[in-house]
């Protein structure tokens, strides 16, 4: 009798490992949850420029949420140097665009936070360095 028992109880713990690696294996089956991504900016990321930029704009791998999309433009000592005007432009749903001041020499980071359509927040920075001429 005991060893009707402990059969079953090795046949039940097989197929318990069978079906955990099922469900595993649905799990890696299924379409990975996917961000909006930074595939392009102006300027460049890490760019070192001798002429200043007018803008800053960022593109992304999906259409951004326009009210939740925020971009700015900070200097080494922490002056924010846009203009405040950040906004996803109305004919490309992935780009993401801020006027800039005038800019003197020295390190800037861009900090951007977006929302994109799929619900997902991503928050990045990078910098760019603007030199004399």
């Amino acid at each position: 009798m005991r060893q009707g028992y402990v059969r079953r109880l090795g046949e039940s713990g097989v197929l318990g490992a069978l079906g955990i690696l099922a469900t595993l294996a649905l799990w890696g089956s299924l379409p990975a949850e996917a961000h909006a991504v930074l595939v392009r900016s102006t300027p460049a990321v890490k760019a070192v420029l001798t002429t200043a930029p007018d803008r800053v704009q960022l593109w992304f791998n999906e259409n951004l949420e326009p009210a939740f999309a925020r971009v700015s433009v900070w200097s080494a000592s922490g002056t924010q140097v846009d203009l405040g005007d950040a906004a996803v432009t109305l004919d490309d749903p992935k780009l993401l665009t801020v006027r800039l001041g005038p800019l003197a020499p020295g390190s800037y980071t861009v900090k951007y936070r977006v929302l994109s359509v799929d619900g997902h927040v991503v928050e990045r920075e990078f910098a760019f360095t603007l030199r004399a001429p």
